[in-house]
């Protein structure tokens, strides 16, 4: 299985909801089953369909967590040494050359990105197009509308 690239909060955030689904969920949707078997017939029990589903979902996530946790590289954006390099985990400070406009990432793995937190998935067209690149370099980035072009202001290990 290949590794999967996490933040260290991208993995505490995973962490943070297993540990939810192991002790909240997990139990709720038990007692939720229980509760619905103790009605009878289980034929026609909605309650006791929907818990099921909703177990199914819990069970899948958890083992999915778990596999992206056992398979995960872990990477301290602070801890990284790239000479001023973009590499995965760097926040970039970039300017949009037609319009001046500046904006800010960081690249991360993919369960962490968020595009109005400014969290781009390291796969995405525009992180590809940053990776290796330095302060003062221009990246070109295929866009829905053409090819973008972004000059590399800064580039942070935070």
């Amino acid at each position: 299985m290949p590794t999967i690239p996490l933040t260290k909060r991208g993995a505490d955030k995973l962490k943070e909801e297993l540990h939810r689904l192991k002790t909240v969920e997990r139990p709720a949707v038990i007692q939720a089953i229980a509760e619905a078997r103790a009605q009878g017939d289980l034929s026609e029990n909605a309650e006791y369909d929907a818990a099921k589903d909703r177990q199914g979902f819990i069970e899948g996530r958890i083992k999915e967590i778990e596999g992206k946790l056992a398979a995960a590289q872990v990477i301290d954006p602070a801890q990284l040494d790239a000479g001023g390099k973009v590499v995965f985990g760097a926040t970039v400070e970039l300017e949009d050359e037609a319009s001046g406009e500046t904006v800010t990432y960081q690249i991360v793995g993919e369960d962490e990105a968020d595009l109005k937190l400014g969290l781009i998935n390291v796969s995405s067209p525009i992180a590809r197009a940053l990776i290796g690149k330095e302060e003062g370099d221009v990246a070109e980035v295929q866009a829905p509308n053409g090819v973008r072009r972004y000059e590399i202001v800064a580039v942070r290990y935070e």
